[in-house]
């Protein structure tokens, strides 16, 4: 299965799934970010499809169909996202044929959206972890594959506690989309 990455930020999940020589068509951000320097040290193309607008007037619509449009024209399978920073409309669901698969930092389905490390610390929990899970139009609530836990520790504030999240997140990832493509069935049922 060819694998299209949606990145935003600073490339460490898309630099650990290229790593893992998974077969990589395209990298897809929507803002300049060190994502697309480490496409280009793994010789991977990127597609800079730069998000109009952070406000109320944003087409999150539009902008998803342009998203499944540039995974389709690179004959991507399997999506992953790897950071992106853009929530996808059902949109992108409608168009984009393959699967879809992210990872979030919290034991799903708690803790869902783009705070929960810091709303985990603010809960008190004593555990939390790393996701990995098909991604559907209803943020963080598709089917899960795998998850890791990761405990809290007394003196943890967000930056550190995210860290540690990261790094079981970029080995889960990477061994989670390998089962993936050995045995394509273990997203059967997954369809949208």
């Amino acid at each position: 299965m060819r694998l299209g990455v949606l990145a935003s930020g600073a490339g460490t999940i898309l630099d650990a799934l290229a790593g893992a020589g998974l077969d990589i068509a395209v990298v897809v951000v929507d803002r300049p970010c060190a994502a697309v320097d480490v496409a280009a040290s793994a010789g991977i193309p990127a597609v800079v499809l730069t998000r109009p607008s952070f406000g109320a007037d944003f087409d999150r619509a539009s902008y998803s169909k342009q998203v499944a449009l540039v995974l389709q024209e690179h004959d991507v399978e399997l999506g992953v996202i790897a950071g992106f920073g853009t929530v996808l409309d059902a949109a992108f669901f409608d168009a984009f044929a393959g699967p879809l698969v992210n990872t979030h930092p919290s034991l799903l389905p708690a803790f869902k959206g783009w705070h929960a490390v810091d709303e985990a610390l603010a809960y008190g929990v004593k555990v939390t972890g790393c996701t990995v899970h098909i991604a559907t139009a209803d943020v963080d609530a598709g089917p899960i594959l795998a998850q890791e836990a990761v405990p809290v520790l007394e003196d943890d504030d967000e930056a550190s506690l995210h860290e540690r999240i990261k790094t079981v997140e970029r080995r889960l990832y990477v061994d989670t989309i390998r089962a993936v493509l050995a045995h394509p069935a273990l997203l059967k049922g997954t369809a949208r």
